[in-house]
């Protein structure tokens, strides 16, 4: 060890240490107290109350928290509907899982004309992403070539999945023949899952991802799908459903937008955790917004 060295260097983190770690100055508090009281005073403009959940978050980070949470998630001018990121922001939720973020966005999914089936299938499409996503990693697979056969059977399936002449399911070898059939050959995760649940799992994967006969149209089922992937993470999922999103007619602002919704998510999921949030407080808050009611009014209710 060279000594004179060290002993430098631990002295010139002495003398920079009284810079680095000086504390603000009372016009940085006051402009810090300003920023917070125009934050929640646009809150208010926006929701009618101030957010229990918001109040407590550090007060540098607010001004920048609020904005982005309102320009995507309560913004009207979004290239996905407001029903679509709720959508989005229930999937990943409900695998995190977070039941806070599970209640809000439920409800602000309803409140935008959400559907019963179109919750529950966004909630199972987040379910199919973990359990593939699952098979992959732990089986291993080479990326390059689950990408190469991904791009490979989405051409085949745009080219001949229409006309494909289905196959029988009873047992893993018609299973994967008719996943050949709809797809070229079939996926490679099927060749490492357990054989004998094999043709339930191609099933599950065909009818709810594949199938066009859904309450969900299919874009916004890969938006969700990538949403989940995304912050799983996996790479080989995040790739498998950009790509069908495309082909269903996502744009790039539709997917950034997924993308986007399943970061606030996790953050705000991550925020109201860590703070141990109540979670009957929370939802009288929720309810309180979505009604409109004045925080004064506003009461935890027994569920």
């Amino acid at each position: 060890m060279n000594v004179k060295r060290t002993l430098g260097a631990i002295a010139l983190l002495a003398i920079a240490q009284p810079v680095l770690a000086s504390p603000a100055s009372a016009g940085d508090a006051k402009m810090a107290a300003e920023a917070v009281a125009a934050v929640h005073a646009d809150m208010e403009a926006t929701l009618g109350r101030v957010p229990a959940f918001f109040i407590g978050y550090p007060p540098a980070a607010l001004p920048g928290a609020w904005q982005a949470f309102k320009a995507l998630q309560l913004s009207t001018t979004t290239a996905l509907s407001g029903k679509e990121k709720e959508l989005i922001g229930l999937a990943v939720a409900s695998q995190i899982p977070c039941r806070y973020c599970i209640y809000a966005h439920t409800a602000s999914a309803r409140a935008n004309g959400a559907s019963d089936a179109e919750a529950a299938e966004a909630v199972a499409m987040a379910g199919l992403t973990r359990h593939w996503s699952t098979v992959l990693n732990g089986s291993l697979a080479d990326e390059a070539e689950f990408r190469a056969w991904a791009d490979a059977a989405f051409a085949y399936a745009g080219a001949k999945g229409a006309t494909a002449q289905r196959v029988a399911v009873v047992d893993a070898d018609s299973a994967m023949r008719d996943a050949a059939a709809l797809l070229g050959t079939p996926p490679p995760f099927l060749a490492a899952y357990p054989a004998a649940a094999v043709p339930g799992a191609w099933q599950e994967l065909e009818a709810m991802q594949m199938s066009g006969d859904t309450a969900l149209p299919s874009r916004v089922k890969e938006l969700i799908g990538l949403a989940v992937a995304a912050q799983i993470p996996c790479r080989y999922c995040s790739y498998a459903h950009t790509k069908p999103a495309r082909l269903n007619g996502a744009t790039d602002q539709q997917v950034q937008e997924a993308l986007g919704m399943a970061a606030l998510t996790r953050q705000w999921s991550t925020w109201l955790h860590g703070m141990q949030a109540d979670e009957a407080t929370f939802r009288a808050d929720f309810d309180a917004i979505l009604a409109g009611t004045p925080a004064a009014e506003a009461a935890p209710k027994s569920r």
